[in-house]
């Protein structure tokens, strides 16, 4: 059980290229309210639910990562707030604030915000990404296939007023939404938000093709300075992050790259997924997993299981991943969708 006032740090989490892992993606569950076109299937098959971690088998992995020197968690999904409970998870995981773990923080479609943005404050997170891809209504019900953009404008709005910061990230959809990028980027510079654009990533079947949703991002920075000056940010600003920053001078706001296809940034990656039933990936774009519910679940000393279990899998953290949309009608580089891994 964790105690408060007394934590101790086993050997950090270290990869065989000498990258330290500080920072855990914690899936609680493969389900979400919408079904954005780049991420799921419109027909999904759920996992049972006897398959998904407890609450309190949740805890105990992020326990076993902050022992591990973990200092980073961030709580996905599919859509981590439909999971039942969800905000006890967080008042749980918060009393670690201070105690090795430093930062909370959960990605978000925001359908569910107005409900969970002021518990998850009082919580401890600060900070939430939130999944939105244009600010047009009939856009957005068509990449989402279900959605209602005025309960997640109302969402975000609810984050902003219970005082967590928000970060809104937009993937690139070459037919649907790159036209309303520019608009998108003054939008949230003007909410005080800052804005990442990511590429499609190739994960699942998702009954589009990829091929025809796929943009490189240089090409709509190259767009973006013809008409904006972007500065890239100070070293004081840079992490271990996928993320590159620019500050746009005519907003004064930041606006990020995440550019999995066009520019691998796999050389600082610090972080690794755990899904909602207990398989480590050590990389998003591999498929290669250590199962930690079966260390919780079957051996007589579960926390020196999972130690053993995070140091096993750190052996096979590859040096990069391979992704890759080269073609019309190719196959996705992973069977899995994102909403299984975690975003």
């Amino acid at each position: 059980m964790f105690d408060s006032q007394e934590h101790s740090v086993a050997a950090p989490l270290t990869d065989t290229f000498g990258r330290r892992v500080s920072y855990l993606r914690l899936s609680v569950t493969d389900r979400c309210d919408l079904r954005c076109t780049y991420c799921m299937a419109e027909q999904m098959t759920f996992l049972p639910k006897k398959e998904l971690l407890s609450l309190e088998e949740l805890e105990q992995i992020a326990d076993a990562f902050i022992r591990r020197g973990v200092t980073k968690i961030r709580i996905t999904g599919g859509e981590p707030l439909v999971r039942r409970d969800i905000g006890d998870l967080f008042d749980r995981l918060g009393r670690r604030l201070g105690n090795g773990l430093e930062e909370l923080t959960l990605t978000t479609n925001a359908t569910l915000l107005t409900l969970h943005a002021a518990r998850l404050y009082a919580a401890g997170v600060r900070r939430v990404n939130i999944s939105l891809d244009t600010l047009t209504p009939e856009t957005f019900k068509a990449v989402t296939r279900r959605g209602d953009l005025a309960q997640t404008l109302a969402g975000i709005a609810a984050a902003k007023t219970a005082g967590l910061k928000v970060k809104i990230n937009t993937v690139a959809l070459k037919n649907q939404n790159v036209h309303e990028i520019p608009e998108m980027i003054s939008w949230a510079h003007d909410q005080g938000f800052d804005i990442t654009l990511i590429e499609v990533m190739p994960l699942g079947l998702t009954g589009e093709d990829r091929y025809d949703q796929y943009i490189p991002l240089f090409e709509i920075r190259d767009r973006l300075e013809q008409q904006w000056t972007l500065t890239e940010e100070s070293a004081r600003f840079a992490d271990a992050g996928p993320s590159r920053y620019v500050r746009v001078a005519q907003t004064g706001g930041r606006l990020g790259f995440i550019t999995p296809l066009t520019n691998n940034f796999c050389a600082g990656c610090n972080r690794v997924r755990v899904t909602c039933t207990g398989r480590i990936y050590m990389c998003l774009g591999q498929d290669d997993h250590v199962d930690l519910r079966a260390a919780l679940r079957e051996a007589s000393n579960p926390e020196m299981a999972l130690d053993a279990a995070l140091s096993r899998a750190l052996l096979g953290k590859p040096e990069k991943h391979a992704f890759g949309i080269r073609a019309r009608a190719e196959s996705p580089a992973l069977p899995r969708h994102m909403s299984v891994t975690g975003g």
